[in-house]
């Protein structure tokens, strides 16, 4: 499981090289070598592989483990499937938060730089968008109360 792991590292590092190529050079972005796409590609099916594998090799270990009675109590698959469903609304919300916040941001930044006293009105549009994100984080809370 171990190599699943460095698999994971290879290919994020690789991204990670490859952008640090393209920001040092940057006029080469415009007409990149013909390794760069293919070379992109490898390091994102390498690392996406990786994570498929490693979550199908871990199932298969959570289902193959003996049942284990602590005193705290036990987790069970379904109660672990719960708290991951508790958790994708405040994903899913704060996603949803950060892609409203940048255009209005931006939106903002550039009223103010024409109209400074409408500063207050582009407040209260950034925390309508922010709220989003409150809203999923409320619903999480709610949702963990009933398991």
């Amino acid at each position: 499981m171990y190599w699943l792991i460095g698999l994971m590292t290879m290919g994020i590092f690789g991204l990670i090289l490859t952008g640090i190529y393209m920001e040092m050079q940057p006029d080469k972005g415009v007409n990149p070598k013909r390794w760069f796409k293919p070379a992109i590609g490898t390091n994102l099916v390498i690392f996406v592989g990786a994570q498929v594998a490693l979550v199908f090799m871990g199932m298969q270990e959570v289902m193959a483990a003996p049942a284990v009675a602590e005193a705290g109590g036990e987790i069970t698959v379904g109660m672990g499937l719960g708290i991951i469903g508790v958790g994708i609304p405040t994903a899913i919300s704060t996603i949803a938060a950060g892609i409203a916040v940048g255009p209005i941001g931006a939106a903002s930044l550039a009223v103010l730089a024409e109209k400074p006293e409408i500063f207050g009105r582009t407040l209260i549009y950034l925390g309508l968008a922010e709220g989003i994100a409150i809203y999923g984080l409320v619903m999480s809370i709610l949702l963990l109360d009933k398991i």
